[in-house]
């Protein structure tokens, strides 16, 4: 799948997949895609309900060994 940025959270323990999520968001613009990949395992949960709240579309996520990856799109 394309994207427009990547954030890498990879080693970074919660809440900082999400933060560092939230401010990437910040800098896109209107349907631009961010790729995420993480290995903190609340990430599993925290991305999709962040994503929810702040009204942007979690459109992929899966897990390779203990990486978590999510494509969102900026509402």
């Amino acid at each position: 799948m394309e994207f427009d940025r990547a954030v890498d959270a990879k080693g970074q323990s919660c809440p900082m997949p999400v933060l560092l999520t939230a401010k990437a968001a910040k800098e896109m613009t209107s349907g631009e895609v961010m790729f995420l990949e993480a290995t903190d395992a609340g990430a599993r949960s925290d991305i999709p309900a962040w994503a929810e709240q702040t009204g942007n579309e979690l459109l992929e996520s899966s897990e390779e060994g203990d990486v978590l990856s999510f494509y969102i799109r900026k509402k």
